[in-house]
């Protein structure tokens, strides 16, 4: 892709003045025609052209496209005040061809030129002296500097370690004002690289114990060579320490993506994994439809003698409300005081009445939240607010709504919960006054959007959208899955469709959810059998619930849905979370 004048705006910056393209300049100088381009093909009568035109920063463009930096040069050496870009692509070019002396010739160009470079630029050139071996060169830009900034001095420091000027880089590298993990990496590794290992340890040892430098692969593996190199086991201990941190943010990091395989075996990887490894693992099979998993899971914790922590019960509570464990939840609950001599929290509290509220144990819901030392906060009445919803308890509807509009006024999630509630009693007048609340406090129910990535490129949905190009597709494939699907036994579950209009509307309104569509198009363009990821900014409905599990047997696809409440894996007709979400 061709940069555009405009990306390199701040990249050179250049003074006030404007850019003098006139044909006297030229007209003093030797007519490029003939002087460069003799050769007929194609590619050269395009820069006789354009040079002809005048327009000599395409032809310098061009040239560097085509890697002929020479003639690019030439054409540079006619020209008065070329534009950022032309520059740029010059000492790009310089840098990958490492000619020190085409560097020279930009360099003295632009000091010509009237140009007041920026840090970035001069930064490109220091560069190019440095890996073109002319660190004299590098180091006058690198003085003359009057703004440096951190990349300015881990360029000249880079360049003396790869070098081997191992008395200036670790000068230079003392008088920095700020370091970044680049500045500590270029050192190590320029210490192991030239066969001085003690120097990169004990340099490892400062940046750990005094700097507490976060460590990147490439100072790790710099100085675990140092380690290697010296047979020092201390230092060797201290990185796989580091590393065995970066495993548990790993551990955390998939299971936050949905890849829970991957996540157990970056977590077996680890040879003494500690509670926040745990608990991540425990938390993200909870939260990815495999709670039987996480409670074996807390089991085998508890068996290596590591105490629990208030953040483990909540995975623990999570995977027993999703499982539908009531009973198990409630003595998980009891014992975070009881025999792990923890405080509860807030949280603790939330997910507890989650779990009696998802299963219409109201009564002792309402127990729990009476005898609750601290206020309950929105979520856990946002959590009474949902169990009413699955079991049409209007009465503790109404009272956890009118809690959570005290709260949270603009939060359109609860007035369309308690207008799914009225819609699925068939309270209609109900439902309109929710709607005159809303426009009252000016509230705005966010569109349901979801989205699927195919071949590194994201493809989003919404209900109503028409800028698919193979929406038509989409829409017949979705009216062929439902007549497979109602075959199959498929009853649309229109109670909670917010509009008092006839069932077939209703039908029709549910057929093209976002989640869907998303699901539709991606049956479209990938081969048979392949797994379907489709994220959901909203709780997925339940008519969709059941739809999408019918879709995963007819069409023989694990379709895995991230709605916000979690992760759905359906296959063979069946849901991961087997309808507690």
């Amino acid at each position: 892709m061709r940069l555009t004048r405009g990306h390199f705006q701040a990249f050179i910056g250049c003074s006030e003045r404007p850019i003098s393209t006139s044909s006297e300049t030229f007209l003093k100088t030797p007519n490029l025609e003939k002087t460069f381009f003799k050769s007929q093909n194609s590619e050269d009568n395009l820069v006789k052209r354009l040079c002809r035109e005048n327009k000599h920063e395409e032809a310098i463009i061009n040239l560097c496209e085509r890697d002929r930096l020479t003639e690019a040069i030439q054409v540079l050496d006619h020209m008065q005040r070329p534009s950022p870009l032309v520059y740029s692509n010059l000492l790009k070019l310089c840098l990958q061809q490492k000619a020190v002396e085409a560097t020279k010739r930009v360099h003295t160009h632009i000091k010509r030129s009237g140009f007041f470079p920026r840090a970035s630029s001069l930064n490109q050139i220091i560069d190019c002296y440095c890996k073109c071996g002319s660190l004299v060169d590098a180091r006058i830009v690198f003085d003359e500097m009057q703004e440096k900034d951190v990349c300015s001095w881990n360029t000249m420091v880079s360049g003396y370690a790869k070098a081997g000027r191992l008395k200036d880089a670790p000068n230079l590298f003392d008088e920095m004002p700020e370091r970044d993990n680049f500045s500590w990496t270029a050192i190590i590794s320029g210490y192991v690289h030239h066969d001085l290992p003690n120097d990169a340890l004990q340099l490892c040892r400062t940046m750990l114990k005094d700097y507490n430098v976060k460590l990147n692969k490439f100072t790790v593996c710099s100085a675990l060579s140092a380690s290697s190199a010296t047979q020092s086991l201390i230092i060797g201990k201290e990185i796989h320490g580091h590393i065995m941190r970066t495993a548990s943010a790993l551990v955390h990091m998939y299971c936050k993506c949905g890849n829970m395989e991957v996540a157990d075996k970056v977590f077996k990887w680890i040879p003494k994994p500690d509670l926040a490894s745990w608990t991540s693992l425990i938390n993200g099979y909870a939260q990815n439809g495999k709670p039987q998993e996480a409670l074996k899971l807390f089991d085998s914790l508890l068996d290596t003698g590591i105490k629990p922590d208030h953040i483990t019960f909540v995975g623990v509570l999570s995977a027993c409300t999703h499982s539908g464990l009531v009973d198990k939840g409630v003595e998980y609950f009891n014992s975070i005081k009881q025999k792990h001599g923890l405080d509860y929290t807030i949280d603790h509290y939330a997910c507890v009445v989650d779990l009696l509220s998802r299963s219409g144990r109201f009564i002792e819901a309402e127990e729990i939240i009476k005898k609750m030392p601290m206020k309950p906060d929105k979520f856990l009445w946002g959590s009474v607010l949902a169990g009413c919803g699955i079991h049409g308890n209007l009465d503790l509807a109404k009272q956890a709504a009118k809690v959570l509009f005290k709260i949270e006024p603009e939060n359109a999630a609860t007035y369309v919960t308690l207008s799914n509630i009225y819609a699925a009693a068939g309270k209609w007048g109900e439902v309109a006054e929710i709607r005159k609340m809303m426009d009252v406090n000016r509230v705005v129910k966010k569109p349901g959007r979801s989205w699927t990535e195919i071949k590194r490129k994201v493809y989003t949905f919404l209900m109503g959208d028409t800028s698919n190009p193979r929406l038509k597709e989409i829409h017949g494939l979705l009216g062929e899955l439902q007549k497979k699907m109602r075959e199959e036994g498929y009853v649309p579950k229109i109670d909670h469709v917010l509009h008092d209009v006839e069932e077939e509307q209703k039908e029709e309104n549910l057929s093209y959810h976002s989640e869907k569509l998303a699901i539709a198009f991606a049956i479209l363009v990938t081969p048979p059998g392949t797994m379907i990821k489709v994220f959901k900014n909203l709780r997925t409905c339940v008519d969709c619930h059941t739809a999408i599990q019918y879709i995963s047997k007819i069409e023989s696809r694990k379709i895995v849905v991230r709605d916000s409440s979690r992760f759905h894996c359906f296959e063979g007709g069946s849901c991961s979370c087997k309808d507690y979400w």
